[in-house]
């Protein structure tokens, strides 16, 4: 992953620190890790690789009461070799001559057992790397097929097999992004909602815009569907291996869907499903609050802006407010109770209203985040905002606020407060959309539409509204308003606005 020229992604809802540690003990590779660590106090003979013996195998798994699963040596193998990479066990003596070495409790088993939150979750994340870096691997019979039978491993050439471990760690890397941005900005997904593996698969897949759907059909391609089908089974692969670390929560694609490979092919895949059909049995995955966790501290560790709600509870009230309108509400919501809270409301309301003041480009974007702060508050901040109903840049607002709340003796606003308001938000509006986003872009004209609809002679008085926006905002509704005399009308106004302020 880099962060280089990449915005800021949406923020996550994290449980705290200790709750975090206490899911990362409770996962059943972590504790078999420690029960292994704690087995090898007397020394465990390894190999040279501090891979488990034939004989200290069968230990391991009576050790983990283990014997009735059928992958009991298996699991085992796995806690050992993540004990191993966390440092929870560590080779104490080697025999160079006999090949093997003792293996032995190491100082880390301290730190999981009896550190604070941070310790838990760093040799948690040290064990997740090792398992990710395996995920990302395929094996030699994924390589070969039928051809491994007939490989003489004296001429085995890996660097010309077709593989590049940079890619496969890539393509893991931007299937969990998918997945966290989906716990950032889907709330059911936030809230444990599991996710179709196809839906996944799919945002993987980036055809050739002439393959995407062939003309006339509106549908993708049998080329698009059958490269979707093998990434499905490429991640279904990947999230039964990672799903033993607590990352991810995965139902497994049904074997019964699975196709019987066919000769030419280069495997079994899942036909996709028709609209119609249950997506559960083509497998479905979410990534836990631990995972969210992971993959977060792993993209920031690689550079990206990743925060989490309740970053900003500390910090300055400008922050805040420009944070505040790039947030789904539900995350800006949790975003400004997180900063009240503990703070008195009438100095915070004043705290507030100071950082939204300003004619610099963001002004607007932060008094956009003032109101929504302010919403927050009670009938304890109402002297701040009659402390500024004569303010002409936060008077507009301290009246909507005061209104909203049935308070006595709120005066009007003159005609230039409410024109300067109007342009005031929609330049605010216009920081926060994506015009080229279709949805966006409609609802910002279903805006614009309302706007000269309740004003009808809005654009005989906008042009000369004292304000630094003016000439953007006029512009950006003749590019956007639906009705062309009335866009034609904007774009007349935005020019004598810019007149005006030469």
């Amino acid at each position: 992953m880099s962060g280089a020229d990449l915005p800021t992604l949406p923020p996550v809802r994290l449980p705290t620190e200790a709750e975090l540690a206490r899911d990362a003990l409770s996962v059943p590779l972590v504790s078999r890790a420690a029960a292994l660590a704690r087995w090898a106090e007397p020394g465990v003979p390894v190999g040279a690789g501090a891979e488990l013996l034939a004989a200290s195998l069968a230990g391991a798994v009576t050790a983990l009461g283990l014997e009735a699963e059928e992958y009991g040596a298996e699991l085992a193998v796995e806690a050992w070799n993540f004990a191993v990479d966390t440092g929870l066990v560590e080779i104490t003596e080697e025999d160079e001559d006999a090949g093997t070495a003792t293996a032995a409790p190491g100082a880390d088993l301290d730190r999981l057992t009896g550190g604070a939150p941070e310790d838990v979750l760093d040799l948690w994340a040290d064990g997740l790397e090792a398992v990710l870096a395996d995920a990302a691997t395929p094996t030699l019979e994924d390589l070969l097929g039928e051809d491994l039978e007939s490989l003489d491993p004296a001429g085995l050439d890996l660097e010309a097999l077709d593989w590049d471990a940079d890619e496969e760690a890539a393509f893991l890397d931007s299937a969990l992004a998918q997945l966290y941005l989906l716990a950032a900005t889907d709330e059911k997904v936030a809230a444990g909602a599991m996710v179709p593996l196809p839906v996944v698969a799919a945002a993987l897949v980036v055809p050739d815009e002439e393959d995407t759907e062939p003309e006339g059909t509106g549908e993708p391609s049998d080329e698009t569907l059958e490269e979707v089908s093998a990434v499905m089974m490429r991640l279904d692969e990947q999230f039964r291996v990672l799903e033993g670390t607590g990352l991810l929560e995965y139902d497994p694609v049904d074997p019964a869907l699975i196709v019987e490979e066919s000769e030419g092919e280069a495997g079994p895949a899942p036909e996709l499903p028709a609209e119609e059909e249950d997506l559960t049995r083509y497998g479905q995955v979410r990534l836990t609050p631990l995972g969210v966790y992971g993959v977060r501290r792993r993209m920031r560790e690689a550079g990206l802006d990743a925060p989490a709600v309740g970053d900003l509870a500390t910090a300055d009230a400008a922050p805040l407010l420009l944070a505040l309108p790039r947030r789904a509400h539900g995350a800006a919501q949790a975003e400004a109770e997180g900063w009240l809270a503990g703070r008195d409301p009438l100095t915070a309301a004043r705290e507030l209203l100071t950082a939204a003041r300003g004619t610099d480009p963001r002004a607007p974007l932060r008094r956009l985040g003032c109101q929504l702060a302010l919403s927050l508050l009670g009938p304890a901040a109402e002297p701040a905002l009659r402390e500024v109903l004569d303010d002409p840049e936060l008077g507009g607002l301290a009246r909507v606020w005061l209104a909203d709340r049935d308070a006595a003796n709120v005066p009007a606003p003159g005609p230039e407060m409410v024109y300067w308001l109007t342009v005031d938000t929609l330049a605010a509006q216009l920081a926060t959309v994506d015009e080229e986003d279709p949805g966006e872009a409609d609802e910002l004209r279903t805006l614009v539409d309302g706007l000269t609809v309740q004003h009808g002679t809005f654009f005989e008085h906008a042009w000369r509204v004292d304000h630094p926006a003016t000439a953007e905002v006029l512009e950006a509704i003749g590019r956007l308003h639906p009705d062309p005399a009335l866009a034609e009308e904007a774009r007349a106004a935005a020019l004598r606005a810019r007149s005006r302020a030469e």
